[in-house]
């Protein structure tokens, strides 16, 4: 069991996942930075904390410098041991129709900013006599997924810069750790990518369950988690014979289509895709 008392940072706390990790984690801190960009969120979540923890609401954006420095100085002067990095964004689209502000932005928020945080941070962390940095991803930073191709990518890009600067800070204090969950009911979902979960019977969870998960790996000797099962078996799978995935992800088109409002894959013939033989294989971010 891990007994370090933390002085944590949270980017991302205004979300659906960041919301129930402050809840989660809040009792093991002395102290509590919550990041986000809804101000009004911030300090509702603070005020439901402040008896578990001495709780600070930042409402800065971390994809600009000045958010960042504004995150690092409250950092400074918490002498902060701990941070958690879980904003992210996405759209449910064919990669084809996606406009280049959408790309642009996702990959910012899901893996720019997060590495620069990170940067940002490092000096403060490094004082400390033990440290920890938790990059929240995804399983499509394993599993690649129709319809998801820039949040996937910048997921995988979230995952290997997570896999290097743990091997990078390995004789260091400073712990490097990576947490994938599943499909999490949050607003990061659209309308058609639940109904496609639904579709394919794919399960969905709570955000509590990936704030336990994360305590859990806190306490636990392992670097990094991936969450829920056919996912964590099928991700494993992607890394070993990645052309099986391919197989039962393209039996799965049919029904991405469907939920993409009935456009098939652009350059693809329309009649190429067809709903007989589809099965499951994989999840949703």
């Amino acid at each position: 069991m891990n007994t370090l008392r933390h002085r944590a940072v949270l980017v991302g706390a205004s979300g659906g996942i960041g919301s129930a990790i402050a809840r989660s984690l809040a009792p093991r801190c002395d102290s509590l930075l919550l990041v986000g960009r809804d101000r009004t969120r911030l300090d509702d979540l603070a005020r439901e904390l402040a008896a578990a923890s001495d709780v600070v609401p930042l409402a800065a954006d971390i994809a600009t410098a000045a958010g960042r420095r504004a995150v690092a100085d409250v950092a400074a002067g918490q002498q902060s041991n701990l941070l958690v990095n879980c904003a992210g964004t996405s759209e449910f689209t064919w990669f084809a129709e996606q406009s280049d502000e959408a790309i642009d932005r996702i990959v910012k928020t899901n893996l720019v900013a997060p590495m620069l945080v990170v940067h940002a941070l490092l000096p403060v962390l490094a004082t400390a006599p033990r440290a920890a940095i938790v990059n929240v991803g995804s399983i499509f930073g394993y599993l690649a997924y129709p319809g998801c191709a820039t949040y996937s990518a910048s997921k995988f890009g979230l995952r290997g810069f997570t896999e290097a600067l743990r091997r990078e800070l390995a004789g260091s204090r400073i712990r490097v750790m990576h947490l994938a969950p599943r499909s999490t009911r949050t607003a990061l979902n659209s309308d058609a990518m639940y109904a496609l979960n639904q579709g394919l019977g794919v399960a969905v969870d709570d955000p509590r369950v990936v704030a336990d998960a994360l305590l859990a790996l806190l306490d636990s000797p392992r670097h990094e988690s991936l969450l829920g099962f056919p996912e964590r078996l099928f991700a494993r799978i992607n890394q070993l014979l990645p052309r099986l995935v391919d197989k039962g992800m393209r039996r799965q088109l049919p029904h991405i289509q469907r939920q993409l409002g009935g456009r098939p894959v652009p350059g693809t013939p329309a009649e190429v895709i067809s709903i007989e033989g589809c099965d499951q294989c994989g999840a949703n971010p």
